[in-house]
């Protein structure tokens, strides 16, 4: 059977992002959070929410940032959340600001990998 699509020009595999560093994988914190599926978040997100320039300082890690996001999206789909879907909100510090905590909006993809098995993907707004 002819695929009724055409051709694929080109892929570039979920795997090749986590290698070339525009997604991390957060799974195995992901696993100790709850999640069954594997779970990535983008470049940005990682950025914006996760690292932590000054390892230690404050009471923040990279390991805390990262178990606060997963939380909270773990929570906002136990809540009830239906679809591929999920929007959910993160206070955080941001390093060289004042040390004030500032929400920042998030939202989580549920698809299909580099096979049909399911995975998820934390994105910014603007981000697909």
């Amino acid at each position: 059977m002819e695929n009724p699509f055409g051709e694929v020009s080109s892929g570039y595999s979920r795997a090749q992002a986590i290698e070339d560093g525009e997604l991390v994988d957060l799974t195995p914190w992901a696993r100790e959070t709850g999640f069954r599926y594997p779970v990535a978040c983008t470049r940005a997100v990682w950025a914006d929410f996760i690292a932590w320039p000054d390892e230690g300082q404050h009471g923040q890690s990279e390991r805390g940032r990262a178990h606060d996001v997963l939380f909270v999206l773990f929570c906002a789909i136990k809540a009830g959340a239906s679809g591929d879907r999920v929007e959910f909100k993160v206070h955080r510090i941001i390093p060289g600001a004042s040390h004030h905590a500032r929400a920042g909006n998030l939202y989580s993809v549920c698809g299909p990998g580099d096979d049909p098995s399911p995975v998820l993907t934390i994105m910014l707004p603007e981000e697909d």
